[in-house]
């Protein structure tokens, strides 16, 4: 019994400790993007530790209460589109050309999402942001998300965390 207690109540308290993350969003500039990042590496451990079905579970429970709790939207909607990645890592680096397939993922999500939260959620706030930083602003960002994504990446193959279930 403690065999398949442990995973479950250590997901728990990981689940507990990312929605806090999540939630330190309206406390911490640039925090956006920093949350959901952090959160990732908890999903990471997660699915080291106590394997694929609790870290999908993990990953569900966290998107919920994040979308449901923290105060930027932004920043829970981010982890929502990106909190997978984790999960998908291993099957994505056996594919050729891995590098070519996690930045059309990144980049095909990352437009998806921030097209949905001007057109269908009609954040005006983001909208007026984004006019301000004008294309050049634009494009600085979406190389340093992908400089953000190729480094989570980086930390995720490191030896803590490639011994998966």
């Amino acid at each position: 019994m403690r065999k398949r207690a442990y995973p479950i109540a250590l997901g728990g308290l990981l689940a507990a400790l990312a929605v806090v993350i999540m939630c330190l969003v309206g406390l911490i500039p640039l925090a956006t993007f920093v949350c959901p990042v952090l959160c990732c590496i908890l999903c990471a451990l997660v699915l080291q530790i106590c394997g694929k079905r609790i870290a999908w579970t993990w990953y569900v429970l966290v998107s919920l209460l994040s979308i449901l709790m923290a105060p930027d939207k932004e920043a829970a909607l981010v982890f929502v589109c990106f909190g997978f990645y984790p999960l998908l890592k291993s099957r994505i680096d056996r594919l050729p050309l891995p590098w070519l397939w996690k930045g059309l993922l990144f980049n095909g999500i990352i437009m998806l999402l921030y097209t949905c939260l001007l057109r269908l959620l009609g954040l005006d706030a983001l909208a007026q942001e984004y006019q301000a930083m004008g294309l050049g602003g634009l494009i600085t960002v979406l190389l340093l998300g992908n400089t953000v994504l190729f480094l989570l990446d980086f930390v995720l193959g490191k030896q803590l965390f490639h011994n998966q279930k």
